[in-house]
Protein backbone atom coordinates (compact mmCIF):
# COMPACT_ATOMS: atom_id res chain seq x y z
CA UNK A 1 0.00 0.00 0.00
CA UNK A 2 1.44 3.57 -0.97
CA UNK A 3 2.11 5.51 1.84
CA UNK A 4 0.37 9.05 2.03
CA UNK A 5 3.71 10.78 1.74
CA UNK A 6 3.62 10.08 -1.99
CA UNK A 7 -0.17 9.88 -2.76
CA UNK A 8 -1.34 13.39 -4.78
CA UNK A 9 1.84 14.87 -5.54
CA UNK A 10 3.94 14.98 -9.31
CA UNK A 11 5.90 11.76 -10.42
CA UNK A 12 8.85 12.17 -10.14
CA UNK A 13 9.40 13.21 -7.19
CA UNK A 14 11.40 16.53 -7.23
CA UNK A 15 13.24 16.92 -3.83
CA UNK A 16 14.68 19.76 -2.92
CA UNK A 17 17.80 19.29 -1.34
CA UNK A 18 18.39 21.21 1.71
CA UNK A 19 15.80 23.81 0.51
CA UNK A 20 16.59 25.99 -2.47
CA UNK A 21 18.89 29.13 -2.88
CA UNK A 22 18.33 30.99 -5.92
CA UNK A 23 21.11 33.26 -7.67
CA UNK A 24 18.91 35.98 -4.78
CA UNK A 25 19.48 34.06 -2.50
CA UNK A 26 23.64 33.62 -3.23
CA UNK A 27 23.70 37.23 -3.78
CA UNK A 28 22.18 37.54 -0.12
CA UNK A 29 23.82 34.80 1.56
CA UNK A 30 21.09 32.72 2.35
CA UNK A 31 22.12 28.80 3.32
CA UNK A 32 21.02 26.02 2.91
CA UNK A 33 18.07 24.24 5.38
CA UNK A 34 17.50 27.97 6.07
CA UNK A 35 14.17 29.41 6.42
CA UNK A 36 14.44 31.36 3.72
CA UNK A 37 15.93 28.19 1.39
CA UNK A 38 12.78 26.63 2.43
CA UNK A 39 10.34 29.43 1.43
CA UNK A 40 12.36 29.69 -1.83
CA UNK A 41 11.54 26.10 -2.23
CA UNK A 42 7.66 26.86 -1.35
CA UNK A 43 7.88 29.36 -3.52
CA UNK A 44 8.82 27.56 -6.37
CA UNK A 45 6.04 25.26 -6.15
CA UNK A 46 8.20 22.38 -4.92
CA UNK A 47 6.25 19.65 -2.68
CA UNK A 48 9.45 17.74 -1.26
CA UNK A 49 12.51 19.47 0.93
CA UNK A 50 14.79 16.88 1.71
CA UNK A 51 16.71 17.89 4.81
CA UNK A 52 18.93 17.04 7.59
CA UNK A 53 18.47 17.14 11.91
CA UNK A 54 20.92 17.71 14.60
CA UNK A 55 20.33 18.49 18.41
CA UNK A 56 21.95 21.41 19.84
CA UNK A 57 23.21 22.06 23.50
CA UNK A 58 19.47 22.45 24.80
CA UNK A 59 18.30 19.44 23.32
CA UNK A 60 16.50 20.98 20.78
CA UNK A 61 15.98 19.46 16.88
CA UNK A 62 17.30 22.07 14.25
CA UNK A 63 17.49 21.68 10.65
CA UNK A 64 21.62 21.39 9.98
CA UNK A 65 23.43 19.51 7.93
CA UNK A 66 26.84 18.57 9.71
CA UNK A 67 28.11 17.71 12.89
CA UNK A 68 30.05 21.21 13.04
CA UNK A 69 30.23 24.83 12.57
CA UNK A 70 33.43 24.14 10.64
CA UNK A 71 32.54 24.34 6.93
CA UNK A 72 29.69 27.38 7.52
CA UNK A 73 31.12 29.81 9.98
CA UNK A 74 34.89 28.49 10.50
CA UNK A 75 34.07 27.29 13.96
CA UNK A 76 35.46 23.80 14.97
CA UNK A 77 32.72 23.40 17.87
CA UNK A 78 29.97 20.63 17.59
CA UNK A 79 26.68 21.96 17.08
CA UNK A 80 25.45 20.16 20.41
CA UNK A 81 27.99 22.03 22.00
CA UNK A 82 26.36 25.65 20.51
CA UNK A 83 23.29 26.75 22.64
CA UNK A 84 19.99 27.34 20.29
CA UNK A 85 20.26 30.80 21.25
CA UNK A 86 23.62 31.49 19.94
CA UNK A 87 22.56 28.93 16.17
CA UNK A 88 20.00 31.43 15.94
CA UNK A 89 22.30 34.55 15.86
CA UNK A 90 24.53 32.49 13.71
CA UNK A 91 21.74 32.28 11.02
CA UNK A 92 19.62 35.11 11.41
CA UNK A 93 22.16 36.87 8.21
CA UNK A 94 21.60 34.22 6.39
CA UNK A 95 17.96 33.02 6.10
CA UNK A 96 16.98 32.02 9.53
CA UNK A 97 17.36 28.89 11.84
CA UNK A 98 14.38 26.42 11.62
CA UNK A 99 14.03 23.89 14.46
CA UNK A 100 12.29 20.39 13.01
CA UNK A 101 8.94 21.90 14.89
CA UNK A 102 9.13 25.30 13.34
CA UNK A 103 9.32 23.95 9.67
CA UNK A 104 6.68 21.68 9.73
CA UNK A 105 4.20 24.51 11.20
CA UNK A 106 5.65 27.19 9.09
CA UNK A 107 5.16 24.75 6.18
CA UNK A 108 2.14 22.94 6.30
CA UNK A 109 2.09 22.02 2.72
CA UNK A 110 5.53 20.68 2.65
CA UNK A 111 6.59 17.59 2.29
CA UNK A 112 9.59 16.82 4.31
CA UNK A 113 12.56 13.99 3.79
CA UNK A 114 14.52 14.21 6.97
CA UNK A 115 18.10 12.91 7.59
CA UNK A 116 18.65 11.79 10.77
CA UNK A 117 22.03 12.73 11.64
CA UNK A 118 22.88 11.83 14.96
CA UNK A 119 21.37 9.09 17.97
CA UNK A 120 20.58 11.93 20.38
CA UNK A 121 17.35 13.18 17.94
CA UNK A 122 15.96 9.89 18.02
CA UNK A 123 13.32 10.86 20.84
CA UNK A 124 12.93 14.46 20.90
CA UNK A 125 11.71 13.70 17.51
CA UNK A 126 8.96 11.30 18.48
CA UNK A 127 6.45 13.41 19.70
CA UNK A 128 7.72 16.37 17.18
CA UNK A 129 6.60 14.34 14.30
CA UNK A 130 3.63 12.39 15.43
CA UNK A 131 1.14 14.77 14.45
CA UNK A 132 2.30 14.65 10.41
CA UNK A 133 3.71 11.71 9.63
CA UNK A 134 1.59 11.61 6.38
CA UNK A 135 3.90 14.29 5.17
CA UNK A 136 7.24 13.45 6.51
CA UNK A 137 10.29 10.66 5.81
CA UNK A 138 12.33 10.03 8.03
CA UNK A 139 15.74 8.53 7.35
CA UNK A 140 19.48 8.24 8.35
CA UNK A 141 22.46 6.76 6.77
CA UNK A 142 22.36 4.57 9.36
CA UNK A 143 20.06 1.97 9.44
CA UNK A 144 19.67 1.97 13.56
CA UNK A 145 19.03 5.70 13.43
CA UNK A 146 16.17 5.38 10.80
CA UNK A 147 14.24 2.27 12.92
CA UNK A 148 15.15 3.68 16.00
CA UNK A 149 13.46 7.14 14.69
CA UNK A 150 10.69 5.32 13.06
CA UNK A 151 10.15 3.73 16.64
CA UNK A 152 10.27 6.58 18.83
CA UNK A 153 7.39 8.11 16.47
CA UNK A 154 5.36 5.40 16.74
CA UNK A 155 5.50 5.00 20.86
CA UNK A 156 5.17 8.82 20.72
CA UNK A 157 1.20 7.72 19.63
CA UNK A 158 1.11 7.95 15.89
CA UNK A 159 -1.76 6.47 14.09
CA UNK A 160 0.51 6.25 11.07
CA UNK A 161 4.53 5.36 10.82
CA UNK A 162 6.61 7.96 9.18
CA UNK A 163 7.74 7.07 5.64
CA UNK A 164 11.12 5.94 5.52
CA UNK A 165 13.76 5.10 3.64
CA UNK A 166 16.67 2.41 3.54
CA UNK A 167 20.43 3.23 5.16
CA UNK A 168 23.58 2.21 3.34
CA UNK A 169 23.49 -1.10 5.00
CA UNK A 170 20.15 -1.90 3.47
CA UNK A 171 20.97 -0.42 0.40
CA UNK A 172 23.96 -2.45 -0.40
CA UNK A 173 22.15 -5.70 0.90
CA UNK A 174 19.52 -4.88 -2.14
CA UNK A 175 22.34 -4.32 -4.61
CA UNK A 176 23.92 -7.54 -3.97
CA UNK A 177 20.73 -9.42 -3.54
CA UNK A 178 19.49 -7.85 -7.11
CA UNK A 179 22.49 -8.53 -8.49
CA UNK A 180 21.78 -12.46 -7.88
CA UNK A 181 18.25 -12.20 -8.66
CA UNK A 182 17.39 -12.85 -5.18
CA UNK A 183 13.94 -11.93 -3.49
CA UNK A 184 14.52 -8.68 -1.22
CA UNK A 185 10.96 -9.31 0.27
CA UNK A 186 12.44 -9.33 4.27
CA UNK A 187 14.99 -6.63 3.37
CA UNK A 188 12.34 -4.19 1.90
CA UNK A 189 9.70 -4.80 4.35
CA UNK A 190 7.94 -0.99 5.45
CA UNK A 191 10.69 0.50 3.31
CA UNK A 192 9.00 3.07 1.29
CA UNK A 193 12.25 4.29 -0.90
CA UNK A 194 15.52 3.97 -1.59
CA UNK A 195 17.53 7.09 -1.61
CA UNK A 196 20.92 6.57 -3.47
CA UNK A 197 23.83 8.22 -5.24
CA UNK A 198 24.24 6.86 -8.86
CA UNK A 199 27.66 5.99 -8.33
CA UNK A 200 29.90 5.74 -4.98
CA UNK A 201 33.59 5.83 -5.77
CA UNK A 202 34.21 3.28 -8.17
CA UNK A 203 30.74 1.50 -7.74
CA UNK A 204 27.71 1.79 -9.89
CA UNK A 205 24.60 2.05 -7.14
CA UNK A 206 21.65 2.39 -9.20
CA UNK A 207 21.51 -0.78 -11.74
CA UNK A 208 18.39 -1.79 -13.74
CA UNK A 209 18.44 -4.89 -11.33
CA UNK A 210 17.83 -2.70 -8.08
CA UNK A 211 15.55 -0.19 -9.77
CA UNK A 212 13.33 -3.87 -10.34
CA UNK A 213 13.70 -5.13 -7.34
CA UNK A 214 12.69 -2.27 -5.68
CA UNK A 215 9.80 -1.54 -7.79
CA UNK A 216 8.61 -4.71 -7.27
CA UNK A 217 7.67 -4.86 -3.46
CA UNK A 218 6.17 -0.79 -4.51
CA UNK A 219 9.33 0.54 -3.19
CA UNK A 220 10.62 4.22 -4.91
CA UNK A 221 13.96 4.75 -6.15
CA UNK A 222 15.44 8.59 -5.70
CA UNK A 223 18.96 9.61 -6.70
CA UNK A 224 21.25 12.33 -5.25
CA UNK A 225 22.67 14.84 -5.65
CA UNK A 226 21.19 15.23 -9.96
CA UNK A 227 21.60 19.06 -11.13
CA UNK A 228 22.10 18.55 -14.98
CA UNK A 229 19.08 18.36 -16.59
CA UNK A 230 20.32 15.50 -19.60
CA UNK A 231 21.40 13.27 -15.99
CA UNK A 232 17.76 14.44 -14.72
CA UNK A 233 16.27 13.21 -18.39
CA UNK A 234 18.22 9.88 -18.48
CA UNK A 235 17.46 9.08 -14.88
CA UNK A 236 13.95 9.28 -15.24
CA UNK A 237 14.18 7.39 -18.45
CA UNK A 238 15.92 4.54 -16.63
CA UNK A 239 13.16 4.22 -14.26
CA UNK A 240 14.37 6.24 -11.29
CA UNK A 241 10.96 7.72 -9.56
CA UNK A 242 12.58 11.38 -7.93
CA UNK A 243 15.58 13.46 -7.86
CA UNK A 244 17.39 15.20 -5.10
CA UNK A 245 18.53 18.15 -6.45
CA UNK A 246 20.28 22.06 -5.58
CA UNK A 247 18.41 23.48 -8.62
CA UNK A 248 15.12 21.53 -7.51
CA UNK A 249 13.54 24.70 -9.76
CA UNK A 250 15.32 23.94 -12.80
CA UNK A 251 14.56 19.80 -12.08
CA UNK A 252 10.69 21.04 -12.03
CA UNK A 253 11.09 22.41 -15.00
CA UNK A 254 13.06 19.73 -17.10
CA UNK A 255 10.93 16.93 -15.92
CA UNK A 256 7.65 18.73 -16.89
CA UNK A 257 9.03 18.98 -20.51
CA UNK A 258 9.55 15.08 -20.53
Amino acid sequence: MTHPYFTKARHPRVLAHRGLITAEGEDSGVWENSAAAFGAAHAAEIEYIETDCQVTADGDVVLFHDSALERLVGDARAVHDVPTRELREIFSAHGGLLTVAEALDSFPDIRFNIDVKTPAAVDPLGPILVEHTHRVLVTSFSDANRRAAVASVLKAGAALRPATSGGSRTIAALRALSALHLSPARLLHEIDALQIPERHRALTVLTPALVRAAHLRGVEVHIWTVNDPADMRRLVAAGVDGLVSDRADLALRTLSEI
